[in-house]
């Protein structure tokens, strides 16, 4: 690397393309670490030396986008032949996709999946040495994952901390079980160690991380309930914020809505996915709740913390969905009143049960359903927006704004908020008045 260094006269660039959710994101602070040890430095475009995709496949749409940028880094390698085009993450851990990498994609020099972050520097030194694509899969055991990686982290005052890998859950639409391998909980010495260190690092706002994060510590030796962990991470001095995601409804307890409605630092935000509000859909989906008891979750957890932020997914059009299950959707939406909704049309997924059930829903159909409920989350939502408009809350600033003068925030549940200042309030957790709500998003001017 030294030598293609001298070579070009210039330092080796590299940029990590991140699909997916906040684990990948967290997985792609690693890789940049790795590669800053390595002796490159970050670009902002993909015209690099080093380019990496982490990769998502949770719905087929985020495998076309892979597929579609690699011919742009063809483009790229053909005019720097020594560039490095590697792919991981998710959609590497199925054998059909890297027979088409294989097959399509030649110039990919390097592969490698879900659970060996920790061999990509000795990985991508295979690659360069041999000058063949290099690829390296493991099977579903998170046990032996290293965390002790070099990092890069993208916010110096905010950062994620993976609690646990994998799922056991087999929802029958889901690919991750299958390509994330089985549900694995760090320990939570381990995990308050490293929150420990970030804290004497200047962050200030953890994100706990995982498939289930209400199913953390059942395959320790000594299991300790997720709310426990929470009560630990909440006693390290500099922690000002704890956030977490994501959440199974059939596993969120009482203990864990207590233990967020009496804490100062975590966070009046929860994302809670409903998936659907038919009972028979979600039978089918193996989600292993009904209608009513989410709807009864949902009501323990707006009285026990009224102001919270609740955000969920939603997904139109699974196999065998009538107009009369969606309706049940709808009544859901509509009860319940969520802050916002991320809403998808059913992907199906090759090697899930889903895939291969009778009465696929047209996509007409899907379509008209979707819009509707759109219009229905907006509605409700809207509803809730601006209850907090006038009153004095806490605001970490994150970024300057593209509008001069103004930087922007995050409340306590995760609603951004705009002000007047500089890139000097940045990290920094101010008190902002709310002036006026612009739909999903406040005003405010500091206190």
């Amino acid at each position: 690397m030294d030598a293609a260094s001298a070579r070009l006269s210039r330092p080796l660039t590299y940029h990590v393309t991140t699909f997916g959710c906040q684990m990948n994101a967290n997985d792609s602070e690693k890789l940049s670490g790795i590669l800053e040890v390595m002796g490159y430095e970050y670009t902002e475009t993909e015209d690099a030396d080093f380019v990496i995709y982490n990769t998502c496949t949770v719905r087929e749409n985020a495998d076309l986008k892979v597929y579609g940028r690699l011919g742009r880094l063809n483009g790229y390698k053909k005019k720097n032949p020594g560039m490095v085009i590697g792919l991981c993450g998710c959609m590497m851990q199925q054998p059909e996709v890297v027979e088409k990498i294989k097959k399509n994609y030649p110039f990919v020099d390097l592969v490698f999946g879900t659970h060996n972050i920790s061999d990509f520097a000795a990985l991508t030194e295979k690659a360069l040495d041999d000058n063949v694509m290099t690829v390296s899969l493991l099977d579903g055991d998170n046990s032996g994952l290293i965390e002790d990686l070099p990092r890069k982290r993208k916010f110096v005052f905010k950062s994620g901390v993976n609690i646990m890998y994998g799922c056991n859950n087999f929802c029958t639409y889901c690919i991750v079980p299958y390509v994330r391998g089985r549900e694995y909980s760090r320990t939570p010495g381990d995990i308050i160690e490293e929150i420990k260190r970030l804290s004497d690092d200047g962050v200030k706002e953890i994100m706990l991380l995982g498939q289930n994060v209400n199913s953390y510590g059942k395959t320790l030796d000594e299991p300790v309930s997720f709310a426990s962990l929470l009560r630990r991470a909440e006693e390290i001095d500099g922690i000002e914020r704890i956030r977490f995601m994501t959440s199974h409804p059939k596993d969120l307890s009482d203990e864990l809505i207590e233990t967020m409605a009496s804490s100062e630092k975590i966070c009046d935000h929860l994302h809670l996915p409903l998936q659907s509000g038919s009972t028979e859909i979600l039978r089918k989906m193996n989600r292993r709740y009904t209608k009513e008891s989410y709807l009864e979750l949902a009501g323990k957890i707006r009285e026990a913390m009224p102001d919270i932020s609740l955000t969920t997914d939603i997904i139109v059009g699974f196999p065998g969905e009538t107009e009369e299950d969606f309706a049940e959707t709808l009544d859901v939406v509509d009860r319940v009143g969520f802050d916002s909704a991320f809403t998808f049309l059913y992907s199906k997924r090759t090697g899930t049960p889903a895939a291969t059930m009778e009465k696929q829903v047209s996509e007409d159909v899907m379509h008209e359903r979707f819009d509707r409920l759109l219009e229905l989350v907006h509605e409700r939502a809207t509803e809730r927006s601006g209850r907090l408009t006038g009153r004095t809350m806490k605001v970490l600033v994150e970024e300057t704004n593209r509008e001069p003068g103004l930087v922007t925030g995050r409340l306590s549940n995760n609603f951004t908020v705009h002000l007047e200042g500089d890139e000097s309030l940045i990290g920094q957790i101010v008190d902002v008045e709310l002036t006026e709500c612009r739909g999903f998003y406040y005003f405010g001017k500091l206190k």
